[in-house]
């Protein structure tokens, strides 16, 4: 697998969820056990070295890639839910969207104080929803790393919001 057949595997799906806007659609890719493995690998190979105690995955296809690289790494796995999803206490964070707000949360407990932190990602847009991420896991105490992605849309410039090392596989101007 390369990142070129990688790319022919992503679907373009026109005007989804609203007109104008060109989704990039990853469920060809899951389906796709050397795709996977691909992705994996991939970002696995990339922070090797930074001594990560834990992947933070952000709902929902980021519990998918992030689940399976912790696997991979032998390390731990921090679910970030949208809000009322997680069942002991929490802390939140409310951020804007294009078209109002969101909430985040994690367990309070979720890491220790200076634990490093990979936060994982299907595609990096506008960055509010991974920079949401990393404030709520630096509000707790974690040191993110780095956050990782499949896919980055690069004219959007969220990579400009992150405090912290972005690594994404393919890039796409919008």
């Amino acid at each position: 697998m390369t990142k070129e057949e990688l790319q022919k595997i992503i679907r373009n799906i026109p005007d989804f969820p609203v007109k104008g806007i060109q989704f990039k659609d990853i469920t060809p890719l899951l389906k796709n056990p050397e795709a996977v493995r691909y992705v994996i690998e991939d970002i696995k190979a990339h922070f090797a070295n930074k001594d990560i105690k834990y992947i933070a995955g952000i709902e929902a296809r980021g519990f998918i890639f992030g689940s399976a690289l912790a696997y991979e790494l032998g390390i731990g796995f921090i679910p970030i839910r949208k809000k009322g999803k997680l069942p002991y206490k929490t802390v939140s964070i409310t951020y804007s969207l294009e078209y109002g707000e969101n909430s985040l949360e994690v367990h309070e407990d979720a890491l220790n104080r200076g634990d490093k932190v990979l936060i994982v990602d299907d595609l990096l847009a506008t960055g509010g929803t991974t920079k949401a991420t990393y404030d709520l896991l630096s509000g707790i105490g974690g040191d993110v790393v780095g956050a990782a992605f499949i896919i980055e849309l690069t004219d959007l410039k969220g990579r400009d919001k992150l405090p912290c090392e972005v690594y994404s596989i393919l890039q796409y101007n919008i």
